[in-house]
C-alpha cells in the first residue's frame, strides 16, 4: 500500500514500508540496548527521509559519463537538517548518511516535566535556512509542544518549505501541529495510541533520547 495521508489527521503521512515497520518493532522492544537503538534509530529516519523527499523538484543538468554527454537531474535547492536536541540527533545521522551535502542546524529545547512547556536552550541555524527545504527531525511528537515551538523558531528564521520528521506520534500531537502549523507536513513511522498522564507516548518507545545515550531521565 502507497503512503498516504492520513484521512483522520490532513498533513500526516504514515511511511508504512515494511523496512520501516519492521525495523520499528524492534525499536519499540525494551530489552534493545542503546547501541543497537542509535543504530536502528539512524537507519528507519534514512529510510524515512527517502520517502519524505520524494516530491522535491529537481532540475537538469548536462553531466559527462566516461562515454558521452547525457543529461540528469539533481535536486533545485538545498536541503537543511535540523534536529532538535538530544535525541533528534540520532535520526540526524541516518539522515546525512543519505544526504552528505545538507547544511545541519540544532535547536535546543528542554521540556519542563511540571508544566509540559518547552524552553529553548540552543538556537544555531544556518544564515541560509530559508533557501531550500528544511527538514526538522525529532523521534517523538508527543504534546506537539516543542515541535510547535521549533517549527516558530525555523519561521521566524525565514524557513518556508518545512517538512517534520518523527519516528512515533501521538494523535494529540499532530492535532497541536495542524493547529499551530497547518502548512508543515508531518511524517511519521507510527501514530499511535495516545498520551499517558505523564505525556509519554503509548505504545510508544520510551524516552528516546535516555534510549539512545544509555542515561536515565
Amino acid at each position: 500500500m502507497p503512503n498516504m495521508p492520513n484521512s483522520h489527521h490532513p498533513g500526516l503521512v504514515v511511511l508504512d514500508h515494511p523496512l520501516i515497520q519492521h525495523k520499528l518493532s524492534h525499536l519499540r522492544d525494551a530489552s534493545l540496548g542503546h547501541g543497537p537503538f542509535r543504530a536502528l534509530l539512524a537507519q528507519i529516519a534514512g529510510l524515512m527521509v527517502y520517502e519524505a523527499t520524494r516530491d522535491l523538484p529537481t532540475q537538469s543538468v548536462s553531466v559527462r559519463t566516461p562515454l558521452e554527454e547525457t543529461l540528469c537531474h539533481r535536486l533545485a535547492s538545498g536541503i537543511t537538517v535540523v534536529p532538535v536536541l538530544r535525541s533528534g540527533l540520532g535520526m540526524a545521522e541516518g539522515i546525512l548518511q543519505l544526504l552528505p551535502e545538507a547544511r545541519v542546524g540544532h535547536l535546543g529545547l528542554a521540556r519542563d516535566e511540571q508544566t509540559k512547556q518547552p524552553s529553548v536552550y540552543l538556537e544555531r541555524l544556518p544564515s541560509d535556512v530559508h533557501a531550500g527545504t528544511v527538514l526538522l527531525v525529532d523521534p517523538m511528537l508527543a504534546t506537539g509542544g516543542s515541535a510547535s515551538a521549533a517549527t516558530t523558531l525555523l519561521k521566524d528564521a525565514r524557513a518556508t518549505h518545512l517538512r517534520l520528521l518523527c519516528l512515533v506520534a501521538a494523535p494529540e500531537g499532530v492535532a497541536r501541529m495542524r493547529r499551530d502549523h497547518p502548512d508543515v507536513t508531518i511524517y511519521t513511522a507510527a501514530l499511535d495510541r495516545c498520551l499517558n498522564e505523564h505525556a509519554f507516548i503509548c505504545p510508544g518507545l520510551g524516552d528516546a533520547g535516555d534510549r539512545m545515550y544509555g542515561t536515565q531521565a
